[in-house]
C-alpha cells in the first residue's frame, strides 16, 4: 500500500500517482524541437555564410537582387525563423535552470517570448521588404 502526498494510505499505484505531474508532463516536445532547430540551423547557417560571403564587395544593386530571388528570400527567412526559435528555446531553458523565483521567471520568460518574436518579425519583413523590391 503507498501512500499519497498528503501522507495517507492509498490504494492507487504510485505511478498513477505521479502521471501528469513535473517536468515529463512537456519536455520532450522541447527537446525534440530544439534538436531540429538545430540540425536546421546547421545546413541553414552554411547556406547562410556562403551567401553573405559571395556577396562580398557586391553592390547595393546586385545585393538586393540576389536576395529578391525566391529561393534565397525563402532559406533567408527560414534561417531567420529557426534562429530565434532556436534562441527562444535555449534561453527558456536557462531562465528556468537559474531564475528561482516564480515572478522573475515569470517576467523572464514573457521577455525572452516577446523578444525573439518580435526580432523574427522584424527580420522577415526586412527581407519580404528587399524581395518584393520596396
Amino acid at each position: 500500500m503507498s501512500q499519497d502526498p498528503n501522507g495517507q494510505a492509498s490504494l492507487r499505484h504510485p505511478l498513477k500517482q505521479a502521471r501528469g505531474l513535473g517536468s515529463a508532463k512537456g519536455g520532450t516536445d522541447h527537446f525534440v524541437i530544439q534538436r531540429i532547430t538545430s540540425v536546421a540551423l546547421v545546413f541553414l547557417s552554411i547556406y547562410f555564410v556562403g551567401f553573405v560571403l559571395s556577396l562580398v564587395g557586391a553592390e547595393y544593386v546586385e545585393i538586393r537582387a540576389a536576395v529578391a530571388n525566391p529561393w534565397h528570400a525563402t532559406l533567408l527567412v527560414a534561417f531567420v525563423i529557426a534562429t530565434f526559435w532556436h534562441t527562444k528555446l535555449g534561453f527558456q531553458v536557462i531562465i528556468e535552470d537559474y531564475v528561482h523565483t516564480a515572478l522573475g521567471g515569470f517576467a523572464l520568460q514573457l521577455l525572452n517570448t516577446f523578444v525573439c518574436v518580435l526580432a523574427a518579425i522584424a527580420s522577415v519583413l526586412a527581407i519580404i521588404r528587399i524581395a518584393l523590391g520596396a
